[in-house]
């Protein structure tokens, strides 16, 4: 390793601080969370994990081998201090497992080394703040305080077990080539600036742990397939993916009834003008009136034809009680209008080298029927495997149609499963087994484990099918799949709450504007008792993700699908064009938002 002169350090360790997890109340919920560290006397052993005492109470976004000791300083406690005129903090306040004199953020570089007692340990990044540090500090905007301030603090890796002590010397050993401090790394992610020569140099120090390692690494690759590009490629999840608000009203040019619960809707642009090209596996979201004096219904439907500018179809399945399906399929004919937005999602077929699987039940093979169209289209060489499972021969939907496609590639292999069949439906004929597919079906079928697998199906169809693939010996990365309805939540640190279907809010009504959340079917006006939409969504159980809860780790990122927002605070970076960031953003007028 390249190493540098490295000078005397007068750095100490002022204190060492440790606590096990605990519940806390906050908001009407519980909270898991080691947050609160006390100090402690005498020596402590320090493992590859931990302080001997100290605990994590959410694995998933604090500890483990690159973030096992968290460093703060004096420094920065006086300047928060003065900051937020208080007098009252005592070391541990900031969850801190070290406070020290010195190792200031903006000298201490990632990949730096320091000998504390008889431990070795090595930086690997700045302190990614959550919600929780807003509970211990009694201040909720604490996470986008210390992120924005420069004075994030940072994680030890221990690279040689040993014991410390409040009084140690903190000598630093040696300096890596490529240095950055702890400040300029935490700005190149958090920011809105991200210099491609910044980026390259982060990525070039080897001690950077490896989530921080992915983000950089979006965050280069999308400065590189779409330069100035708004947004945040290396904090937005997956799924935001930045798509123009607004609707588009398009002529409704053929309506087919696919199966005695489901109709396909082929919609083309009422101005004859060009649609914004799809890819293979989005969904659109309509804007429905089904009464005058009724409120507006907003829906997501997943197209299912082949990829195109000329004109969209989508795929309604029929629910008994459903009211935008009912009104889709007893109202709207040939000719009429409906508003539609431009194609969103992320769930879209990837450009690769490797075999493709497309596995759905029910409604779901509409977007995995898009990706069998554009595969088609391109006369793709790869295997690809067609795996549908539905009820009987009546709920069975565009089998002409997957045979065709099917039969045009060299590859083409297909399988359908019939759960009830009815008496006149003949195995070997009209399906090709009873039952539901599972991991020993594809293996029976010769379902290759190095390709990609599409799932599209109801919650607990695509839960097992990950779950048994993985265990299968599938990797993760090449299991893509999207739920019916509304995302998975993320709710670091919550215990104990009850799962609810999406509802109105309890408690008064809103009188402000009609805040709409598309993919979870509730419309509910704006309350003032409400921050932000973020808060709106919880009142209503809608699913939603989050972790800072002040506009900073952009995890609540979601899709605006109309309307304008506002924010309070402005986040530290701004969502993609398309986008809100929920946790801070407050409604301007009428808004639909996908979740």
């Amino acid at each position: 390793m390249d190493r540098s002169p490295v000078t005397q350090s007068r750095d100490r360790l002022v204190s060492v601080n440790v606590g096990m997890p605990r519940d806390i109340p906050w908001r009407g919920r519980i909270v898991h969370t080691g947050i609160w560290k006390e100090p402690v006397a005498g020596r402590r052993r320090v493992s590859r994990l931990n302080v001997d005492g100290d605990g994590q109470g959410d694995l998933a976004g604090h500890g483990g081998e690159h973030r096992a000791v968290f460093v703060y300083q004096t420094g920065s406690y006086r300047y928060w201090e003065e900051q937020l005129d208080r007098h009252d903090f005592t070391c541990g306040q900031f969850g801190e497992n070290f406070t020290v004199d010195g190792m200031p953020d903006d000298e201490v570089c990632i990949g730096d080394r320091y000998r504390i007692g008889t431990a070795l340990f090595e930086v690997t990044q700045p302190r990614v703040t959550c919600y929780r540090v807003g509970i211990r500090m009694d201040n909720p905007q604490m996470a986008a305080l210390l992120t924005g301030s420069g004075r994030p603090g940072f994680y030890f890796r221990v690279l040689e077990e040993g014991d410390v002590g409040a009084g140690d010397a903190i000598e630093l050993v040696y300096r890596e080539r490529y240095r950055m401090t702890v400040t300029a790394i935490n700005a190149l992610l958090y920011t809105s600036r991200h210099p491609r020569e910044e980026l390259a140099s982060a990525l070039q120090i080897p001690a950077l742990s490896l989530g921080w390692r992915q983000s950089f690494e979006a965050l280069a690759k999308a400065g590189e397939s779409a330069p100035g590009a708004s947004g945040n490629a290396g904090l937005a999840p997956a799924s935001a993916v930045g798509v123009a608000p607004g609707f588009r009203p398009m002529r409704v040019a053929r309506v087919t009834r696919e199966s005695d619960d489901i109709i396909s809707f082929e919609l083309k642009p009422f101005d004859g003008g060009q649609l914004a090209r799809p890819l293979p596996g989005q969904y659109v979201v309509l804007r429905l009136r089904p009464k005058p004096d009724e409120p507006l219904l907003f829906r997501s439907y997943s197209l299912c034809g082949e990829p195109s500018s000329a004109s969209y179809r989508i795929g309604v399945k029929i629910e008994p009680h459903g009211a935008a399906g009912t009104f889709l399929s007893t109202q709207i004919r040939a000719g009429d209008l409906i508003d539609v937005s431009q194609p969103r999602g992320a769930f879209t077929l990837l450009t690769s080298s490797r075999p493709t699987v497309l596995l759905s039940a029910g409604i779901g093979v509409t977007p995995v029927l898009a990706m069998l169209h554009a595969l088609a289209t391109s006369a793709t060489p790869q295997p690809v495997w067609w795996l549908h499972a539905t009820r009987n021969g009546a709920s069975r939907v565009f089998g002409a149609e997957v045979r065709q496609l099917i039969g045009s590639l060299a590859q083409g292999r297909s399988w359908l499963w019939f759960s009830r069949p009815e008496p006149g439906d003949r195995e070997g004929t009209d399906f090709n087994a009873s039952g539901r597919p599972g991991i020993e079906a594809l293996e029976a079928l010769g379902v290759p484990r190095d390709a990609d697998f599409y799932l599209c199906g109801p919650t607990a169809f695509i839960h097992d099918l990950t779950a048994g693939l993985v265990d299968w010996g599938v990797s993760q990365a090449c299991v893509h799949s999207e739920l019916f309805g509304g995302g998975p939540s993320m709710t670091p640190g919550i215990v104990g709450a009850a799962t609810r279907a999406p509802h109105l809010p309890d408690g008064p009504i809103g009188t402000g504007p009609l805040v709409s959340f598309a993919r979870s079917g509730i419309a509910v006006r704006w309350r003032d008792m409400e921050q932000n939409l973020l808060e709106l969504a919880e009142a209503c159980d809608v699913p939603v993700r989050w972790s800072c809860r002040t506009g900073v780790c952009h995890n609540c990122e979601s899709g605006l699908i109309s309307g304008a927002v506002d924010y309070q605070p402005d986040p530290l970076d701004p969502p993609a064009q398309g986008n809100l960031l929920l946790c801070c953003a407050r409604p301007q007028g009428d808004v639909v938002i996908d979740v």
